[in-house]
């Protein structure tokens, strides 16, 4: 990397590292998950640097898709007002804390008393594929059949949170003016 993406690097890793604390500091479960989404983000930003394209590529796509199901079922189940109510993300600190310091420790250690591999890595032709061997192998099929039974979920999650839909809102031939809203101030207004 040149100067610049050594500097846009550490940036980025500044805002991933800070967006991620931000998660526990923030007081509402919306603003949380929009913090753990710029969080990710960041990392894919990184992986993108790293000249890891796929992984950046996918990281970056997973958590936005991740946080807009979320969102979609914070407004299906809570409403918008109670995931921005003040709410601590953090329960039962001193063993939170506890757990979190020994964690450190172990995950430290075990840094420091690997014995991490010297050599350079085998070159290979297409790292592209490699890569693409080394995440998935053999769980290809079973992506490929979670993709759209997860598009059907996000799917259903909102057609089922819906409690009418425009046919009730405008009658049967949608002919009518003004839609017959329960709730005025709503798309009908």
């Amino acid at each position: 990397m040149t100067v610049i993406g050594d500097i846009l690097f550490w940036l980025v890793g500044a805002v991933a590292v800070l967006s991620g604390a931000a998660v526990f500091w923030v007081n509402s479960m919306a603003r949380a998950t929009y913090a753990l989404a710029i969080s990710f983000v960041a990392v894919g930003l990184q992986l993108l640097l790293l000249d890891q394209a796929y992984l950046g590529i996918i990281t970056i796509l997973m958590m936005v898709m991740e946080m807009a199901v979320m969102a979609v079922y914070m407004i299906m189940y809570m409403g918008m007002n109670p995931a921005l109510m003040p709410m601590s993300m953090v329960h039962d600190k001193r063993l939170s804390r506890a757990i979190a310091i020994a964690t450190f420790g172990l995950l430290a250690a075990g840094i420091v008393l690997t014995p991490w591999p010297s050599g350079s890595p085998l070159q290979v032709d297409d790292v592209t594929l490699a890569l693409g061997e080394a995440l998935m192998g053999s769980k290809m099929l079973a992506m490929i059949v979670l993709s759209p039974v997860m598009v059907a979920t996000i799917v259903a999650g909102v057609s089922l949170s819906l409690p009418r839909g425009r046919y009730d809102r405008y009658g049967d031939d949608l002919q009518r003016r003004r839609a017959d809203d329960p709730q005025p101030g709503g798309v009908g207004r």
